[in-house]
């Protein structure tokens, strides 16, 4: 839905939060939820929609439904401005941790998934607005560990890969108007985990090496090529990850525009956040109030800071907890999405105040007018913090817009 007049923010839920990998079981739950949500929180507005679509719903929305698909949204008086291209298959009741990365960007699958989202994404966005697609931080660090020539190879050729991605976003505007981007999701233990990361990429591969295979493509000049690089390729600041690399996001919104990087969408997620008590017997109290969350789904990777403002990396909150009892510092960051209107959790909190942070920023820094709600781990969450989905995202909702509405923007 698009809030505001000055700003002009699309505000959305990603569907993500909804399990299903095949679109008839996609469209089933856009079928349920959207249009009752509409009518909940979009006041007669034209809705938007945050579509995720795993590898397999491409492939059947290419072969012959997306015409039935948009009829529908036009009926419904939604409309579809984002996509969610990072998990390629599986991501609900199953084990998915690590794989999430998979394929990464060095990978020909990955390449040509995206490109069918890119075909998706450019028949059904609306006129007069961008679209954007986030996806995954390139790959996973881990897997490179101590292997500095896999790492350079990967960086390599997903340089090459998001190119192509960007000539074909090239050719979709020259032709029909509409400006489409694909924007990195940095996240920890990502390929690019923080702002740094992010820079560095850029400078070092994304644009001499992507910008020389564009102008060798497009026969144009290498600087014409990294510009159009970087009008389509462009971050994903989810608010949950940045919190838990503890970066501002003032600081990181800064750094990237004295680069030259645009964020194209803004993902509003809040991470659990603890500070951690001296004494034995709190942190045992602590340790048991943290122990349902290391579920066996997702990963969510652990920073914790000491007083000297040094990170430590965990790659799992199952393997962090045992170091509970022992560690030195003094707050642990963990990447579990939890719901963003609550901040307190008894005895943790969460990053509710980085999502606020951001919102504040915008109203001066026009930074990206894509905002998109990402609380994906209803059905992981431990059982006393579960409430009814629909009510939970309609929850969500109303917090975001609250907060805007005390801005104005409502």
């Amino acid at each position: 839905m698009k809030i505001g007049t000055s700003s002009g923010f699309h505000l959305t839920y990603c569907t993500n939060i909804h399990p299903g990998e095949e679109w008839s079981q996609v469209f089933a739950n856009l079928e349920q939820y959207i249009p009752v949500l509409k009518t909940r929180v979009a006041l007669g507005k034209p809705f938007g929609i945050g579509l995720r679509l795993a590898d397999v719903a491409t492939r059947e929305l290419l072969q012959g439904t997306l015409a039935q698909f948009q009829s529908w949204l036009t009926a419904q008086d939604l409309y579809v401005f984002t996509l969610n291209g990072f998990p390629y298959g599986g991501f609900h009741r199953q084990v998915v941790k690590d794989q999430v990365y998979a394929p990464d960007w060095s990978k020909q699958e990955r390449l040509d998934y995206t490109l069918r989202l890119t075909s998706i994404l450019a028949e059904l966005l609306p006129a007069q607005m961008d679209g954007s697609i986030s996806t995954l931080p390139l790959s996973y660090k881990p897997w490179f560990k101590g292997n500095q020539t896999a790492q350079a190879t990967v960086l390599n050729s997903a340089s090459i890969h998001l190119a192509q991605v960007a000539a074909v976003m090239i050719r979709i505007r020259a032709e029909t108007g509409k400006l489409l981007h694909l924007d990195l999701e940095p996240e920890p233990d990502g390929l690019i985990e923080n702002a740094a990361e992010v820079i560095n990429y850029f400078q070092t591969q994304l644009l001499p090496i992507g910008g020389a295979y564009l102008a060798k493509q497009l026969g144009i000049s290498l600087a014409a090529a990294e510009a159009h690089l970087l009008e389509h390729v462009r971050i994903c600041y989810d608010t949950c990850h940045f919190a838990v690399e503890y970066e501002d996001p003032a600081s990181v919104f800064q750094q990237f525009q004295a680069a030259g990087i645009q964020i194209g969408k803004i993902q509003l997620s809040a991470a659990l956040q603890v500070n951690l008590p001296e004494h034995t017997n709190q942190r045992r109290q602590l340790l048991e109030r943290l122990r349902p969350f290391a579920e066996s789904t997702y990963l969510h990777q652990v920073i914790e800071r000491d007083r000297n403002y040094q990170l430590h990396h965990y790659p799992d909150l199952e393997t962090a907890l045992p170091n509970l009892d022992q560690t030195t510092a003094c707050e642990w960051r963990t990447h579990f999405h939890v719901p963003i209107f609550i901040r307190d959790y008894q005895l943790l909190q969460s990053t509710q105040d980085d999502i606020i942070t951001v919102l504040d920023l915008l109203q001066s820094n026009h930074a990206c007018n894509h905002l998109e709600i990402e609380t994906y781990t209803w059905d992981v969450l431990p059982s006393a913090m579960k409430l009814d989905l629909l009510a939970s995202i309609q929850r969500e909702y109303e917090w975001v817009l609250n907060e805007l509405g005390a801005r104005g923007e409502r």
